[in-house]
């Protein structure tokens, strides 16, 4: 709990007019008026409703521990920064740093729980953390008021520890005045906002209206509110959780520091601890949640505390307090000298809410937590300043689609993150509820199937199909055990092979369809494309859509339907997120026309040696590699179904992406169906998906690649056309191809047969992590175990050897040409 001390509000009388105004002087409003200000920025202000420093949000009361490991790089990333900030930069009043580095532990109750922390560890060595598995002695020798008895053991990381962030805030808004970059107004209720022309031009405060180019919300738990004022959607939700400290333990008599022992979390019952110089502050998420409406949300002067704070509910904290004492016998009869429900933020998926809204020159930076807060205000300054150095897609504002918005959905997925905040989440664990949400024209026929349906972007979609079982006495899959053998089956293999043996129609309903059209609809897709898209009408283009800094935002595939009107076809989940960046990009003069089409159309993948002859069966065309060659489009007629077929292929054989408009979508599976049947077509899910094209080395963004990574060290050079003339990232692509690489993507296969990986996991040479595991399957075909990792390039030389390690096991590993499967493309060809 921090001190709820009030700041002076160090500022001249109201400024009228700024370039920047950040609403929300917590620390992500700070941090990213702190980082501005480093990249010269000036003319910024920076308000709060509540007083300076400690306002009333989230920062005034979090606990303040850091936590770095994530599952998430970029989450990961964002914490680490924030660490070396706190520590080396940000100084406390008395000048000590705001950052105890006390280190963390993170304790196993179950041999379920130390197996899942033997994962952690992997996570934290992929991502440069200094960590370790510590035995039950080795946590008593760095807590001694844990009952070891009790645990299996820990794990822990160095330079995890406690945040003065109040403080840091401080220091931050100090470093901005004295750069003459901004002024903060605390006491500053923001009313409204003025938008004309679809752009933000003013912010309504009770001290009056000023004139901006941009703003920025950063109100944390009151994001839904401002967002409402403005008449954008923030979807997230305001949860309590618990929070007591106790009075002094006659063991730590004489502590003479806050956090001697290291930060504490017990995962198993939702708590976390940190030591308060003699006494313990004790966390819990272990209840039902309590959702709290933003609107709802008192004001600094009506607050009995602070308004992020409500009175402390017992009852919630019975188990949680039974279990502290289990752990810490210390804690026995100690009464609670201070005890609250604090409020944070909760999203549908976990992750902060970072980017441009729909209104121009307004954006968001909400559902941050103290962990990532300074990494945030430095990306949000990058995002400003139009060169963000690191990936944000998981964090993007742009990657809700619309019933994510819908107040019912956001409630119901904050509060199961809530429950699951720190619950053993397997990756390819399903959510329960909402499901649902979105259906194809065909579901019933997957349902009919036995369809094991996964859940993406609210689209319900087929991961195998229990129809299939014969399959296995046709194909030998080898069975999985363990963590690999969870929300998997050798049903996905049977498929895998039944594809390359002869045919297979997949669900590509959910694909995000978008339609550029009008006059300047060639020279826009040029300038935002890095292959050539002036290509003749009919023709398909695969092509990489970079930033300023060479790194790869999309890839997609730009087939051109008429002289003036073009198909853009990319991944359902990450479809609004590329949707929106052709959106910021286009021209405004009304020469291009960008359209969604994604419910519009349906789709379906005709994939395998046998799609020829079952397409030529159920249409009206010649569908000879003469007459329909590879990467070309053209319009059929599938039954009684009007169509557009796409000579492409994910599954590396030879095959068609067929689009048709969604009320035809049952007739042109039926049609496609019956027509299969004679050549052993079968329904195939997203399991065989995505192995069918890891044998084949097809990148899939958001994993192998995103803005971090260009296309030269991706292994997509190919589709760089520099001689084209200019387009978006020519520059940059220009120095990274004359450049030697400093790593590149490599596929990578297991030696011994009992080696796997799920994603994620560290690459070792002698012994160091060198990289980690951006996709991972099972190669069917081939036979083997896949992995691909970027490795320096001293490691990248196919037959390297090296290891992967999975929860603690390390396995060899040899670096191997690629595609796998294939490499001459003659089944893509045929």
């Amino acid at each position: 709990m921090q001190p709820v001390e009030s700041y002076i509000n160090y500022s001249s009388p109201m400024i009228q007019k700024a370039r920047l105004v950040i609403i929300g002087a917590g620390i992500v409003g700070a941090s990213t008026a702190y980082h501005l200000a480093q990249l010269g920025w000036r003319d910024m202000l920076i308000i709060d409703q509540g007083p300076l420093f400690c306002t009333g949000g989230s920062t005034s009361h979090a606990p303040g521990l850091v936590f770095q490991t994530n599952a998430s790089r970029t989450m990961c990333e964002l914490a680490k920064y924030t660490v070396d900030l706190f520590h080396d930069v940000l100084r406390q009043p008395d000048g000590q740093p705001c950052f105890r580095m006390a280190g963390s532990l993170e304790v196993a109750y179950t041999r379920e729980r130390l197996h899942d922390l033997k994962r952690r560890h992997g996570y934290a060595q992929s991502y440069s953390l200094e960590s370790a598995l510590l035995t039950p002695a080795e946590v008593h020798a760095r807590n001694p008021l844990v009952d070891v008895s009790k645990i299996h053991g820990a794990f822990y990381v160095v330079r995890d520890g406690l945040a003065k962030a109040v403080d840091a805030v401080a220091d931050m808004a100090a470093q901005v005045r004295a750069l003459q970059a901004g002024e903060f107004y605390g006491n500053t209720p923001v009313t409204g906002f003025e938008i004309s022309g679809g752009r933000v031009r003013a912010v309504l405060t009770a001290q009056g209206r000023i004139e901006c180019e941009q703003a920025l919300i950063c109100g944390g738990i009151w994001g839904p509110k401002l967002a409402r004022m403005a008449g954008i959607s923030i979807p997230l939700t305001p949860c309590e959780h618990l929070l007591v400290k106790t009075e002094p333990l006659p063991e730590l008599a004489g502590a003479a520091h806050e956090a001697a022992h290291p930060v504490m979390r017990h995962q198993d019952f939702a708590m976390y601890f940190r030591q308060d110089f003699d006494c313990y502050q004790v966390g819990s998420y272990k209840h039902e949640p309590i959702l709290v409406d933003a609107e709802a949300i008192k004001s600094p002067a009506d607050a009995k505390l602070m308004p992020s704070v409500h009175d402390f509910t017992p009852a919630h904290f019975a188990v949680a307090h039974a279990a502290a004492i289990e752990l810490m016998p210390a804690l026995r009869g100690r009464k609670f000298t201070a005890a609250i429900n604090g409020m944070f933020s909760f999203t549908a998926d976990g992750f902060p809410v970072l980017g441009e809204s729909a209104v121009a020159g307004l954006w968001v930076g909400e559902a941050v937590w103290i962990t990532h807060g300074a990494g945030a205000g430095k990306l949000l300054a990058e995002l400003l300043d139009g060169n963000p150095s690191m990936d944000l897609h998981e964090a993007d504002i742009n990657r809700f689609h619309p019933h994510q918005h819908v107040p019912a959905y956001v409630r119901a997925r904050g509060a199961q993150n809530y429950r699951e905040v720190y619950d053993v989440i397997h990756p390819q664990q399903q959510m329960q509820f909402p499901r649902e949400v979105r259906l194809s024209p065909y579901h019933a026929r997957l349902v009919a199937q036995q369809a094991v349906m996964f859940a993406a972007a609210g689209w319900e979609r087929p991961q195998w199909f229990g129809s299939n079982a014969p399959l296995l006495q046709e194909f030998a899959v080898r069975e999985r055990t363990g963590w690999e053998a969870q929300h998997w089956s050798p049903i996905q293999g049977a498929e895998h092979l039944a594809v390359r043996a002869r045919c297979g129609l997949f669900d590509l309903h959910p694909f995000t369809k978008i339609e550029v059209r009008g006059a300047g609809a060639l020279t826009f897709l040029n300038h935002m494309a890095t292959n050539q898209i002036d290509v003749p009408v009919g023709k398909v283009v695969y092509t990489c859509l970079c930033n300023g800094r060479a790194g790869i935002v999309a890839d997609l595939t730009i087939t051109r339907l008429a002289p003036d009107c073009f198909w853009v076809l990319t991944g359902g989940s990450s479809g609004p997120i590329h949707l929106a960046w052709l959106r910021a990009h286009a021209p405004r003069d009304g020469s291009v026309t960008i359209t969604d089409e994604t419910s519009a159309y349906t789709a379906i993948g005709l994939w395998g040696p046998r799609a020829r002859a079952v397409l030529a069966q159920a249409c009206d065309a010649d569908v000879s590699s003469r007459a329909f060659p590879y990467f070309t489009a053209q319009h059929v007629t599938i039954g009684m179904t009007p169509a557009l077929a796409l000579r492409i292929s994910y599954a590396g054989e030879l095959g068609w992406e067929i689009y048709a408009r969604s009320e035809y979508g049952l007739a042109l599976w039926d049609t496609l169906w019956q027509a299969g049947q004679q050549h052993g077509c079968v329904a195939a899910g997203g399991g065989a998906f995505d192995s069918l094209r890891l044998e084949k080395g097809y990148r899939l963004w958001g994993a192998d690649i995103d803005i971090d990574h260009d296309p030269y060290s991706a292994g997509l050079g190919w589709t760089v056309r520099l001689q084209k003339g200019e387009f978006l990232g020519r520059a940059a692509l220009q120095q990274a191809k004359a450049a030697p690489l400093a790593s590149k993507l490599c596929c990578l296969t297991f030696d011994g047969a009992d080696g796997i990986a799920m994603g994620k996991e560290p690459v070792l040479a002698n012994g160091k992590a060198i990289g980690y595991v951006t996709s991972a399957n099972t190669g069917y075909s081939v036979q083997r175990e896949i992995v691909y990792a970027y490795l320096p390039l001293q490691f990248a030389q196919v037959g390297s050897a090296l290891q992967v390690e999975y929860f603690g096991v390390r396995h060899s590993v040899t670096v191997a040409a690629e595609p796998l499967y294939d490499p001459q493309n003659l089944k893509m060809l045929a």
